[in-house]
């Protein structure tokens, strides 16, 4: 029977959390070790797919770079890394797109259909949803051309914003078009950035393989929730640094351009979208622009 109660309260918990959010849209990045082990991305289609039956608005952008790496090598092609970004010919490209949108893309979408969503597998060509320019790296202070790699433009979103509004949810692989008609690579984490603004969402939800930010660069402690002017804080310490950086920076543009609140989790934790959205303390680190309430009691 205590068993039993104690389920009540976590409902009870997440209660509020519901009602603020229903009809709400909620980005989530989809992407690390979530999309390698088969559990954790079953745990994760579960947790998008009841996001929509309880009345939130899921659009799901994922990643795919070890799928694309292991077809690469299959293929006898050689990687190479700028920047954190994936030097894209268009022998890469062709690759990259066959992968990310052929195969990564569609067995997330059956998989949530699996779940009973309804989910429809599109690209940022489709539509012009993702239009896009060639981006150039710089390394040591020089400009470098790293190929079919594209800085977003432009968001069409009206695709996506009537299908979320439905009944459907959006799976969007991260490739872009540009004004010349060629594909380009885009990151998916600025991608899932870039579309949460677009459609004005609540939340811009990042699954990681890290925990989240923590107390100091010994600790193993994190932080729940943090404020803009917290987050360039600690950049200033430099506790957050490395490839953290790029993921708050990410967060605070979405802040700073009108997404409500931002969240950057680990996807190796089973039902880490519903731990993080809807318990007070959550399991990984929201990112607000400053500490806004949704409701009276809420923990932060």
């Amino acid at each position: 029977m205590e068993a039993i109660i104690k389920k009540a309260g976590i409902l009870i918990e997440a209660l509020p959390y519901i009602q603020k959010l229903h009809g709400k849209t909620v980005v989530i990045k989809y992407g690390g070790h979530a999309m390698i082990n088969e559990e954790l991305k079953n745990s994760v289609m579960e947790d998008i797919t009841l996001l929509k039956y309880i009345g939130l608005n899921p659009v799901v952008v994922h990643g795919g770079g070890p799928d694309i790496s292991m077809m690469l090598e299959r293929l006898d092609i050689k990687s190479e890394f700028v920047g954190g970004l994936r030097v894209t010919d268009k022998q890469t490209m062709e690759v990259a797109q066959m992968v990310l949108i052929g195969k990564t893309n569609k067995e997330i979408v059956s998989l949530i259909n699996q779940n009973g969503g309804k989910a429809i597998g599109l690209c940022g060509i489709d539509g012009n949803i993702l239009e896009c320019e060639q981006y150039k790296a710089v390394v040591d202070g020089t400009e470098r051309d790293i190929g079919q790699v594209g800085r977003i433009t432009k968001v069409n979103s009206a695709v996506l914003e009537f299908m979320a509004k439905d009944e459907y949810i959006p799976v969007v692989a991260p490739i872009g078009i540009g004004s010349d008609g060629r594909s380009y690579n885009i990151n998916a984490d600025t991608v899932a950035c870039e579309v949460a603004i677009a459609l004005k969402a609540e939340k811009l939800m990042l699954l990681t393989d890290v925990e989240g930010v923590k107390t100091s660069k010994d600790s193993n402690e994190i932080l729940p929730a943090l404020t803009a002017a917290q987050v360039h804080e600690l950049i200033d310490k430099n506790i957050i640094n490395g490839g953290m950086i790029p993921k708050v920076l990410g967060c605070l543009q979405a802040l700073d351009n009108g997404v409500g609140r931002t969240h950057i989790i680990d996807g190796r934790i089973p039902h880490c979208i519903l731990l993080e959205i809807f318990t007070n303390k959550g399991i990984g680190t929201m990112i607000m622009k400053e500490k806004i309430l949704y409701y009276e009691k809420e923990n932060l």
